[in-house]
């Protein structure tokens, strides 16, 4: 793999690596997906969601096609189990094989560089989106010792933490943790980058129409900061003495820690704060959505 300018790099494993494969691969995952596969991507993958049927984020997702007969879906978060068991639920007379090879591949983010990620069908690159500025993710299997086994020359690892810090300030959600099987995609802003409503037919397809058509969910996903140590995630965050909403994930730097709150528009007073207690004194900032 070779490296040029290199300011900073990610080493990381993902939580999804399946490799599909049959006559039928990319019709079948295009009647699943979100997005729409035959898309010309700069970048090399499409990004998109695996719902049910009404509608609610199961798996997030990129899927990169090689051919009609295969191609690689790999998550930063969504576990592997969950996005193979969605798929074969729904594979009837199709020629289809999904191949879980998560444990036997690594990734890694370069942040500022040209990459090469060398030859080979299962190593591969595309652009990520843990953050707004532009990087490039990294796919090739653990055996080829490929990037992980020593930095980059002059790049800088970052930590998980610093990770997270930059992908909330971002206002990027991440799936399954800001927005999950019990929420919709509009509800964390996801419709603009993962939903194509134009591809035709896919899971959930229906319930995204409608959506579209009424433009407006009842909750929303929104930026929190505070300071000290962040609340657990799922602790309730109440306006005076009415709910308001549930803090998802969080991300400390220093003395400050921000995070993704999932609050009900109708309960939602911008100009005032969330305490963690009814009645109690508003320690949370609310900010905008992502």
């Amino acid at each position: 793999m070779n490296f040029s300018n290199e300011p900073a790099f990610y080493q990381w494993k993902p939580a999804a690596c399946l490799q599909v494969t049959g006559d039928d691969a990319l019709s079948f995952l295009q009647g699943q997906f979100t997005n729409d596969l035959h898309q010309d991507v700069k970048g090399g993958a499409v990004y998109g969601l695996w719902l049910n049927q009404k509608g609610k984020v199961l798996a997030d997702s990129f899927v990169r096609k090689i051919s009609d007969r295969e191609a690689w879906i790999v998550s930063y978060f969504s576990p592997a189990a969950v996005i193979r068991e969605r798929l074969e639920a729904y594979i009837i007379a199709d020629d289809v094989v999904i191949a879980d090879v998560t444990e036997s591949m690594a990734g890694l983010t370069v942040f500022g560089a040209a990459v090469d990620p060398g030859a080979g069908d299962s190593r591969w690159s595309f652009a990520g989106r843990r953050t707004r500025d532009p990087h490039t993710e990294i796919i090739f299997p653990v055996s080829a010792g490929t990037g992980l086994s020593a930095p980059p020359a002059g790049g800088v690892a970052r930590s998980a933490g610093q990770m997270e810090w930059k992908r909330i300030a971002a206002g990027i959600p991440a799936v399954p943790a800001d927005i999950g099987p019990a929420d919709l995609p509009n509800e964390g802003g996801l419709e603009t980058e993962a939903i194509s409503y134009t591809k035709g037919c896919y899971l959930g397809q229906e319930v995204m129409a409608r959506l579209k058509t009424m433009g407006q969910v009842r909750r929303q996903l929104i930026r929190v900061r505070g300071t000290g140590e962040p609340p657990p995630r799922a602790t309730v965050l109440y306006q005076g003495e009415r709910k308001a909403g549930e803090l998802r994930s969080t991300a400390r730097e220093g003395a400050e820690w921000i995070g993704f709150a999932l609050v009900a528009l109708t309960q939602l007073r911008r100009d005032q704060g969330l305490a963690v207690t009814p009645g109690g004194a508003p320690a949370i900032s609310v900010g905008d959505t992502p």
